[in-house]
């Protein structure tokens, strides 16, 4: 496995993404869910990206049920905090990133992963109606208490993370990116306060910090196996993405047809070429791609058995560009 460095944490160059075994894609199987986790360890993956808003915790659950019995010190958790929801409308969440509510999801989050630490506590999307600087000044406590590791943010602007910058060190920025969507402007409709590729890559590099990528193979896109319609059903989450249904889809499909011929030509698998694309990128950390198969995280991990010439990635931007994606 290649490796990327956060700070002190030796993190595997794909990572696992946990929202599909959060149970809110079709045909999940926790106890599939978590051969997925082991098999991902024995293929070198150490990096786990999950949120308690997946699955309503049920994504933390599952992981740490996995983890058990596995050597800790040598997995990095990365879980996240900000979207609280009540226990009597568990399909309502709310932005909240309130000293209260983090002390509260820090110990809810380090009870379902059946740990006693955190590598890497996120804010998953910003709180207007709180202001940073207790946001920050609470994960500081945190991280002296020995309850979280490092801090990172998630969907935030760069001022915003300037911001917090000011109360306590940030290791990472995550941020939707991928080679179909390199500078976009929304996710599922909800604006994005940042361009990926143009204003977050070299902000991380300025301050010593790592991109994480996620939805890096475009929720299963750049699989190359979707088909032009039907891929999901409403109960799919992906079924709420507007890029991935109706009129919308079309450019993206017909630009992932193009690169499939491109990958096939060089006898590189399209996901390994996406991953490829991310990995060389030096500022990319952990690419944060979704699994929950065994056969989906030996795909992921196999990346290292296939190569991507500067060329051939040049190609496939190239390819891309054309069509003019965000």
């Amino acid at each position: 496995m290649k490796y990327k460095q956060i700070k002190n944490l030796n993190a595997s160059a794909v990572g696992f993404g946990c929202w599909a075994i959060g149970g809110t894609w079709n045909n999940i199987s926790d106890k599939e869910s978590e051969r997925a986790i082991k098999a991902a360890i024995e293929s070198g993956i150490n990096f786990f990206d999950v949120a308690p808003v997946y699955g309503k915790g049920h994504a933390e659950t599952v992981l740490g049920q996995a983890l058990k019995g596995e050597k800790r010190e040598e997995i990095i958790i990365a879980t996240k905090f900000g979207l609280p929801w009540s226990q009597d409308e568990r399909k309502k969440t709310r932005n909240d990133a309130s000293r209260e509510s983090i002390f509260k999801e820090v110990e809810d989050s380090l009870s379902r992963l059946q740990t006693d630490y955190i590598d890497l506590y996120q804010i998953h999307w910003p709180d207007p109606n709180t202001p940073i600087s207790e946001t920050a000044e609470a994960l500081a406590e945190l991280k002296q208490q020995g309850k979280i590791r490092h801090v990172g943010v998630s969907n935030y602007s760069l001022e915003m993370t300037r911001e917090m910058m000011k109360g306590v060190e940030v290791a990472t920025f995550q941020g939707l990116y991928n080679l179909l969507e390199q500078n976009p402007d929304h996710y599922h409709n909800i604006p994005l306060q940042y361009r990926a590729r143009d204003e977050a890559l070299p902000f991380c590099k300025e301050f010593d910090m790592k991109y994480l990528p996620y939805s890096p193979l475009m929720q299963g896109l750049l699989t190359g196996t979707f088909k032009r319609s039907g891929n999901w059903d409403e109960n799919d989450d992906r079924f709420n993405n507007p890029k991935l249904n109706g009129e919308n889809f079309e450019p993206y499909f017909n630009c992932t047809e193009e690169l499939k011929m491109l990958a096939k030509e060089a006898g590189v698998p399209l996901a390994h070429l996406a991953i490829h694309w991310l990995v060389a990128q030096e500022e990319v950390g952990p690419v944060i791609a979704g699994a929950h198969t065994v056969e989906q995280v030996q795909d992921n991990a196999a990346f290292l058995q296939s190569s991507a010439s500067a060329e051939l990635l040049k190609r496939a931007e190239e390819i891309v560009a054309k069509w003019a994606l965000k």
